[in-house]
């Protein structure tokens, strides 16, 4: 992808990018070549983006273009109003404060260079602003009446680079303008950029390296560039067409933030927020349900003034589920009164509601992987040695029980049916669907989101089709979505 550094005056421009291009805001609008390049990454360094300044129209114009700009108009809108601002700076206000509690002056000015300040203790909430502005040259003024609070973002002309910071600058532009991680490159050729979410540190990670290679050898395979990104590269969201996440997903988590802004910027994305908060929350799942008389285990929600009832109604042992449970984290079993007492008392400091279940015992749980709408593969996850779940922690370590993978015409209709159904319920992204097997009857244990591929188990029977499969489904996703806005 080509990639475009805009300027009023290219001749001012200090910053030296290896394989960027230093274009004038002018020649950027009106030259032909620009107007038809297909693919190009567009950095807006203009000195300002008021409304319909050439700044302003850079960026306006890249997005018709096809064009990824940074700042989007999206984010210089967002520059220019005061609610914004106060919004945020309640979001950060205790970073703010934390950053300036030093300063003895009423006011003082951050300079933002690529989200990172030459100061070290500056960089946390540079990045913060960063994130929520994402603007390659920002300052950001702070006043203090009664305790800091911000005044004021806006850009930095490249000329306004005190000469002190301009080395500074130069590595931080390199540093950005870098590549993400990538394990295979190989982007000449590629129609689209999609950016893989990943935390490198997460134990219970849903795809491990091997599964990552496989993603990027099958988007390349379909004219697509994958890139990893992680937690840090919020603010570069803009420059993508799509985002799959490959890292644990929570609402109140980044995971759900960088879907919320993808989706807003108008990316592909698996999983979309709507599925991140139907999946994430037991409680939503247990209702959901009930009203759509899908077959699970005997539930009840519980709350402070019907606890005394759960043993009563689903008898010992019970299972509880903390609202936001994942990959048997923040599940429990409760084998009498006493043991039930203990979790709901730790579960209702975090949560209003807890979901409690009766205990469905079995050696294994059928996981049947639906993407849009239709089966994908099926598991056998069988429980850990000596244990209930499929899970054992012992700290920070883990054990697992087998995974058995078969075709989906080798699994029970009536299993993959029932997964199907639940899952549409959802959405149409991509799910792993819980089912117990009791007696010949099959329950739906529950709905997630992102679920595990990993090398050697999921993709045991597809192998590298299972990883193709997946990126037609965004291959296909992004060609509908160009369609729509030709048609437009």
């Amino acid at each position: 992808m080509n990639v475009l550094i805009v300027v009023e005056n290219p001749k001012l421009l200090t910053l030296d990018v290896p394989g960027a291009e230093i274009v004038s805001a002018r020649k950027y609008l009106t030259d032909r070549r620009f107007v038809d390049l297909k693919r190009a990454k567009v950095f807006n360094l203009c000195r300002t983006y008021g409304y319909q300044t050439l700044g302003y129209y850079v960026s306006l114009l890249a997005a018709a273009r096809g064009h990824k700009p940074l700042p989007s108009v999206t984010t210089i809108q967002d520059l220019r109003q005061a609610p914004v601002l106060r919004i945020v700076s309640e979001d950060i206000e205790e970073l703010v404060r934390s950053t300036l509690s030093t300063i003895t002056e009423k006011k003082f000015e951050l300079s933002i260079y690529f989200g990172k300040n030459p100061v070290k203790r500056y960089d946390r909430l540079s990045q913060a602003l960063f994130q929520h502005f994402p603007a390659p040259l920002l300052r950001a003024e702070f006043v203090h009446v009664d305790h800091w609070r911000i005044d004021g973002l806006r850009p930095i002309a490249t000329n306004d680079i005190p000469e002190s910071d301009h080395q500074f600058v130069k590595e931080q532009a390199q540093r950005f303008f870098a590549r993400p991680r990538v394990l295979e490159p190989d982007s000449r050729k590629a129609r689209y950029d999609l950016a893989i979410l990943v935390n490198p540190n997460e134990i219970d990670a849903p795809s491990d390296e091997r599964a990552l290679k496989g993603f990027i050898r099958a988007a390349r395979k379909l004219g697509i560039a994958a890139w990893l990104i992680d937690k840090d590269d919020y603010g570069r969201l803009g420059e993508y067409d799509a985002l799959f996440i490959r890292e644990s997903t929570y609402v109140d988590h980044h995971t759900f933030r960088f879907a919320a802004r993808a989706e807003a910027e108008g990316l592909v994305v698996i999983d979309d927020p709507e599925s991140i908060v139907r999946c994430t929350n037991k409680v939503y799942q247990a209702e959901l349900f009930d009203r759509n008389n899908v077959r699970c285990p005997k539930t009840l929600v519980v709350h402070k003034d019907n606890a005394s009832d759960v043993g009563k109604q689903l008898g010992f042992p019970c299972v509880l589920k903390r609202p936001d449970s994942s990959f048997s984290a923040g599940v429990v079993k409760a084998n009498d009164e006493t043991e039930l007492a203990t979790h709901l008392k730790a579960f209702f400091d975090k949560s209003e509601l807890v979901v409690a279940q009766e205990f469905v015992p079995s050696t294994f749980d059928w996981r049947v992987g639906v993407l849009d709408g239709k089966p994908l593969y099926v598991c056998k996850y069988f429980m850990a040695r000596g244990h209930w779940q499929i899970q054992k922690a012992h700290g920070s370590r883990r054990t697992y029980g087998k995974v058995e993978t078969m075709t989906v015409q080798d699994a029970p209709d009536a299993c993959v049916s029932l997964a199907v159904r639940a899952a549409r319920l959802i959405g149409n992204g991509l799910y792993g669907v819980d089912i117990k097997e009791v007696d010949g009857r099959f329950l739906v244990m529950e709905i997630n989101d992102n679920p595990s591929i990993e090398a050697g188990y999921e993709d045991a029977v597809l192998k590298d089709d299972l990883y193709l499969l997946i990126m037609q489904s965004f291959s296909s996703r992004l060609e509908q979505r160009v369609q729509g806005s030709s048609r437009g």
